[in-house]
């Protein structure tokens, strides 16, 4: 018999990565075989160009980062249909990308490059380079499936980053008033406390611009209420949540808990966040920085009808 026929066994046809996505397949006694899972495309960015990696299929693309590449990639995905596309957030060169991929309404998910680093050292992969970097994000994606995120409008997008350079300012200023605690020396004292009040003069007109954006904004003003409601909940982490937390009034408050990372370790939405803690890397993510303040002030998240954890951890 040759052993290239398929004469009383079951045979699969042998899988190119031009012809869609790997399948396994596997014959189970009184079990269905499994389906395969959908195509997870991660794309490493980097000022001038953009690498593709499909995963399981193997594809790769090389693309440069400009208006023409870009169309040119969100076209083909278009044609791809992917479950998930995953990439990290890069100081701004992914923007442009991640909004057009937003309004093609394609599954993206940005994180955090540090929890793909860690994902990467854990899975032995070491390497460094951008089509690497594309195949580990791929790899990452569908190991760990972020939740994609839907894309912010101008407003919200503005929201954030104020709320973001507010985070900067409170750092910047702990840091300093540190260094006064440690230094003696007058001209030195001097100068940190020039810049405290500087510092101190910055929040103060960026409260002043939080609050006029929250006023104006009839949508912003009714959740801001509901946020406020919350034994705990001050005027700053409504803000942060509502820049933050786009997903709120879209996904249940089981949902919202899991995304931040409140909710209980027998969560089934809790499996990818135990996943990055068994990485070393517990608070990673876009949501890192509100999971680390809701830990630090859990009578919040309990008592919040949004991001207290459903009974049953369901």
């Amino acid at each position: 018999m040759s052993p290239n026929s398929c004469q009383g066994q079951l045979c699969a046809e042998p899988v190119s990565c031009k012809a869609g996505p790997a399948r396994e397949i596997r014959e189970h006694k009184g079990a269905r075989m499994r389906e395969p899972e959908g195509l997870v495309v991660g794309i490493d960015v980097a000022k001038a160009a953009l690498d593709v990696a499909v995963h399981p299929a193997g594809e790769e693309r090389h693309l440069s980062n400009d208006a023409a590449g870009i169309t040119e990639l969100v076209r083909w995905l278009q044609t791809v249909h992917p479950s998930l596309i995953v990439l990290e957030a890069t100081g701004g060169y992914e923007l442009p990308l991640v909004a057009d991929l937003g309004i093609a309404s394609l599954p993206v998910a940005v994180v955090n490059p540090r929890q793909v680093r860690d994902f990467a050292r854990a899975s032995g992969r070491l390497a460094k380079t951008d089509r690497l970097d594309a195949q580990v994000l791929a790899h990452f994606g569908h190991a760990m499936r972020p939740t994609p995120r839907p894309l912010p409008d101008e407003e919200a997008q503005a929201l954030a980053a104020l709320v973001e350079r507010r985070r900067q300012l409170v750092a910047m200023r702990t840091a300093e008033g540190n260094r006064l605690g440690a230094t003696r020396v007058a001209l030195v004292r001097t100068r940190i406390q020039a810049h405290l009040e500087w510092l101190e003069s910055d929040l103060r007109e960026i409260d002043d611009e939080l609050r006029q954006r929250l006023r104006a904004s009839p949508l912003w003003r009714e959740q801001d209420e509901v946020l406020r409601s919350v034994p705990g909940m001050g005027p700053i982490l409504s803000l942060t949540l509502l820049a933050e937390l786009p997903e709120l009034g879209r996904l249940s408050h089981g949902q919202i808990a899991a995304l931040v990372g409140v909710a209980p370790p027998e969560s089934r939405q809790w499996d990818a966040a135990r996943a990055a803690r068994r990485l070393g890397r517990p608070c990673s993510g876009p949501h890192g920085a509100l999971h680390g303040h809701l830990a630090r002030h859990p009578l919040q998240s309990r008592h919040s009808p949004v991001l207290r954890p459903p009974l049953g951890g369901g």
